[in-house]
């Protein structure tokens, strides 16, 4: 019997974990942590039964042990309640499904406690993977993708080494605007950003995903995931999103991982490394695909992309710049408080203002968070 712990489980990582765990008997659930959702979190405690629940915020666990007085979970609340569930015993894996910077204390206390990490919350690597990769290795920890692109890198490099990598091929797929101009980007709405064309997301990976700035982020991850340098992580555009990554090694071979795009393969490939297990569902039918497609990403119209690579090689806190003013300008785009072209403008103002610093500590990366969203909102009331 394995046991996870799994924070954000309401979320879309969260919820096909679960159904993930629904399809293996012999997977357990610890702990669940969320936000504010506190009916869906009272759903799968009464599915799942786990010993410990985390809300985000007091009122919401205060609601919560209310409607779950009769399970006899324990309900915590805050970041000391995800720090409980880090480093609770009765857990071996720790699934960080949760949005955004509050996910580093919680992943770094796991380390410490030799959890291993399922790793889906991007911010941790593109903040401070430089605390992360050598904790994971001093504690004899592994990190294991659950991003859909990563876990391909991971799984084509199975059994390689990693010094014989001359390319990792980095795939996306373009979004719903592959192929416009910045002309035609001028007045898209918040509806239009959220129509993926293959993938099934939440509303700000899913905005990431438009302007490719999520696969800025997940240029930072490769990165410190699997010890390249950023000359030898190529993005490439693939609209049919079947090959969801391939590696180049030094004799000019090249392995890649296709599939449909189902994000519970990698979350299952993660749970239960190195072993395979059955899944139900469609597979890549070659006759009906007839073809793959590949372009070069636009980074003229596309600029996230560019200010991903300019970020990662300064490297220091940067990246961390990068993140939160992405973060905060995609809630203000949500909000329909800015234009969608916004959005990395002030990634760039945001950038161009920092000044660096070189190995930040944690403490560091979450003030140079705090100052950059304060930077933002000031820029919002000029």
């Amino acid at each position: 019997m394995k046991k996870i712990a799994i924070l954000g489980s309401t979320g879309s990582i969260g919820t096909q974990t679960l159904e993930v765990v629904r399809c293996n008997p012999d997977l357990q659930v610890s702990a669940l942590a969320a936000g504010r959702s506190v009916e869906k979190m009272e759903e799968q405690i009464r599915e799942f039964h786990p010993a410990l629940a985390a809300m985000w915020t007091e009122e919401a666990a205060a609601e919560l042990r209310i409607r779950v007085a009769d399970t006899g979970v324990k309900v915590v609340s805050g970041m000391e309640g995800l720090l409980e569930i880090a480093v609770m015993p009765e857990s071996q894996v720790l699934v960080t499904a949760i949005v955004g910077m509050i996910g580093i204390k919680p992943t770094i206390a796991a380390i410490q406690a030799g959890k291993d990490i399922a790793l889906a919350n991007k911010e941790t690597l593109v903040t401070a993977g430089h605390i992360i990769m050598p904790l994971a290795k001093s504690h004899g920890v592994s990190v294991l993708p659950v991003d859909s692109e990563h876990s391909a890198i991971f799984q084509s490099l199975n059994g390689e080494p990693v010094d014989k990598i001359e390319k990792i091929l980095l795939t996306a797929s373009g979004g719903p605007f592959r192929g416009r101009t910045r002309e035609q980007l001028q007045d898209i709405r918040v509806e239009d950003a959220l129509k993926h064309p293959n993938w099934a997301m939440g509303k700000k990976i899913t905005i990431d995903s438009s302007t490719l700035v999520n696969k800025g982020l997940e240029v930072m991850e490769a990165k410190w995931l699997f010890g390249v340098d950023l000359d030898r992580i190529q993005v490439v555009v693939h609209p049919q999103s079947i090959i969801h990554s391939a590696v180049q090694f030094v004799d000019g071979a090249i392995m890649a991982q296709l599939g449909v795009p189902d994000m519970k393969l990698p979350i299952q490939y993660a749970l239960f490394y190195p072993d395979r297990r059955p899944m139900a569902g469609k597979r890549v039918d070659f006759f009906d695909l007839a073809q793959i497609t590949f372009e070069k990403p636009d980074t003229e119209t596309f600029t996230g992309l560019a200010l991903a690579y300019e970020a990662a090689g300064a490297g220091g806190s940067l990246p961390t710049v990068y993140n939160a003013a992405n973060e905060k300008a995609v809630a203000l785009f949500l909000e329909r408080r800015i234009t969608y072209l916004q959005i990395p403008e002030l990634i760039g103002e945001a950038m161009e203002r920092h000044k660096v610093i070189g190995n930040p500590t944690v403490e560091q990366i979450l003030e140079t968070e705090a100052e950059t969203c304060e930077f933002i909102i000031g820029r919002m009331k000029q």
